[in-house]
Parts: C-alpha cells; sequence; structure tokens
C-alpha cells in the first residue's frame, strides 16, 4: 500500500492523505479563503467546514458522497441541533457514521470535522 498526501497547509499536516482505497481529511475549521474565522456562529461555521471537507477530499478525487466516517467536535453542546440541520443538507441520505463531541477548540471557532471516505482508485 502506497500514501500520497494532498494540499498544502499553513501547519504541519496534509489536507488529505490516500492510503490505499481510503482517503483522510484533517481537520477541518471555518476559514474562509481569505484566511479569516467565516463570522456568524455555528451555522456559517458549519457550511464553511463541510465545504472545506469537500475541498480536501477532492484533492484525492472524491466527494462527500464516498465518506464513511466523521469524527465532529463542538465548542458548545447547546449547538448540536443547529450544527446537526446544516449537516444533514450535506448528507441528505446515507449520512456516514459519526462520533460528536464538546471540546474546547484550537482556535476560537465553533466546530471542527475531520473525514474518512472510502474509493477505489
Amino acid at each position: 500500500m502506497t500514501k500520497q498526501c494532498f494540499g498544502k497547509a499553513a501547519v504541519p499536516l496534509s489536507p488529505a492523505v490516500r492510503a490505499g482505497d481510503f482517503v483522510f481529511v484533517s481537520g477541518q475549521v471555518p476559514v474562509g479563503g481569505d484566511g479569516k474565522v467565516v463570522p456568524g456562529g455555528i451555522g456559517p461555521e458549519t457550511r464553511a467546514v463541510l465545504d472545506n471537507v469537500k475541498a480536501a477530499l477532492a484533492l484525492a478525487g472524491c466527494e462527500l458522497k464516498d465518506v464513511v466516517k466523521t469524527t465532529v467536535w463542538l465548542r458548545d453542546r447547546d449547538d448540536f441541533a443547529t450544527f446537526n440541520a446544516v449537516y444533514g443538507e450535506y448528507f441528505p441520505s446515507e449520512p456516514p457514521a459519526r462520533s460528536t463531541a464538546e471540546s474546547r477548540l484550537m482556535i476560537d471557532i465553533a466546530v471542527e470535522i475531520e473525514a474518512v471516505a472510502f474509493k477505489s482508485t
């Protein structure tokens, strides 16, 4: 099995790594193209994060439909209902397995998501 890294980040990580038929997407945060945190709280942040997950998947030739597992960290469990509503828009049918936890995050954001996709090469 070979490993292939995709993309560059400002910190020491690869946005996406393919290992065989699996693609691992590093935790994505709600940062826009300008490098700034998207304003507006959990709804807009969740959209930005999932758009960033989608972009990282694309680097490795995958789409959201290929995602088999996500891990989600929320700053505040009270944001869960709003987060879940937005998340459901991105995975409207056959959503991936998911773990969600409340956690203090590395920067002042409301949500971070990592993903694992499966797509045969």
